[in-house]
């Protein structure tokens, strides 16, 4: 595909991740430099939100449910999309395309019959028909066809937008997984999921006090951290596991939590538990920077997890050798950030180009991601 040099590359990449906190839609110009134009973003209706989070476990008359909640999910995208446009006053045509993940609820790559699969709710079919603009959907089930994880797929992104050449650097983003991004001074990119974001803490808060969240942190560091309790955390396997390595809430589930927490002493206040669960995911996320991280002496933090402060302070506290900052720094606001990488990765789609990196996901070669949707 030939891209104007003189005119807007202008494309919409929407992402709604693994802490189901709603949906971030960017607007985006890949002409020069590229320049984030508009951001909008939309809770999920409790509704739809509880029915995604459900349909992340097995239950009954899932194929009906998945599909309703995939036509559900596909207008609140759609209404993201039209906020966008008003916001710059752009028509539909003035876009090349939107770059829409889906909702994860399941990823088992690799597992069962050698290939497994990774499983976004969605139907791109249908966001195209309400937005008339081109939908790219489907990212990861190509890497997971050619041997990969399927996961992470944004540090190719991540070195597009932060990478400087001679520089180390580190991009961990902390949705409901974690995931960090290496970028090495010498450019051979890596990147995994490293472990739980904020799912579990997100889970016990909901549980405990009846918010979404834990606003800045402050209910866990009410808290004090239970020394045996994170000691048996950070046992997981996961944790330890080389990459190439992805997960999900296939395995940081609150059942998984749940048989965590078993042995726990009656008693115990819920905001200790909250402030071992904001150490475990802290701890997970330092541990993997520190062992992957090719003497970085700079970590850039995106996702709601780097609004955090008391988990941001935790992280810096375990690097003391590394400047933790959010990616604000680096002008990408947190919240933008992977959103901006689905633009980008239907921008890879349309051009031809591979979205994949197989060092990452462990997949056979390069890939060109996704399916196109036309307007």
């Amino acid at each position: 595909m030939t891209v104007s040099t003189s005119t807007p590359d202008l494309y919409i990449g929407l992402m709604s991740g693994t802490s189901l906190d709603g949906i971030d839609g960017v607007l985006v110009d890949f002409q020069g430099r590229m320049k984030v134009l508009q951001h909008a973003s939309t809770r999920f209706a409790v509704g739809l939100r509880a029915e995604l989070l459900e349909l992340n476990t097995p239950g009954e008359n899932e194929l009906h449910r998945a599909a309703l909640a995939a036509n559900a999910l596909a207008e609140s995208y759609a209404e993201v999309v039209q906020l966008l446009l008003r916001q710059a006053g752009l028509r539909a045509s003035s876009v090349r395309a939107i770059g829409a993940h889906g909702q994860t609820v399941r990823h088992r790559p690799q597992m069962f019959d050698g290939t497994g699969y990774t499983l976004q709710l969605n139907n791109p079919a249908l966001l195209a028909e309400r937005c008339g603009i081109s939908v790219v959907a489907d990212f990861r089930s190509r890497d997971v066809a050619a041997g990969g994880q399927g996961a992470p797929l944004v540090p190719a992104f991540h070195q597009s937008v932060f990478g400087r050449p001679g520089q180390a650097l580190l991009v961990l983003n902390i949705g409901g997984i974690s995931n960090l991004s290496v970028l090495p001074a010498d450019g051979e990119v890596g990147g995994f999921d490293c472990g739980p974001g904020n799912a579990l803490m997100d889970a016990w808060c909901q549980r405990h006090t009846g918010q979404p969240y834990d606003d800045n942190g402050a209910w866990a560091a009410s808290g004090s951290v239970l020394p045996a309790l994170l000691e048996q955390l950070l046992a997981e396997p996961f944790l330890q596991q080389p990459p190439p390595k992805s997960t999900g809430r296939d395995l940081f589930s609150l059942g998984w939590l749940q048989q965590q927490l078993a042995a726990l002493p009656p008693g115990t206040r819920a905001e200790d538990v909250q402030a071992t669960l904001t150490e475990f995911t802290a701890r997970a996320c330092a541990d993997a920077a520190r062992r992957w991280g090719r003497d970085a002496q700079q970590l850039l933090v995106c996702g709601g997890g780097a609004l955090n402060g008391h988990l941001m302070a935790r992280i810096g506290a375990l690097l003391p050798e590394v400047h933790v900052q959010s990616t604000t720094a680096s002008g990408l606001p947190p919240l933008q950030v992977e959103a901006a990488a689905f633009a980008w990765l239907a921008r890879q789609t349309l051009r031809g180009l591979p979205g994949n990196l197989a060092r990452v996901t462990g997949a056979h070669g390069p890939r060109v991601l996704g399916a196109i949707y036309p307007a």
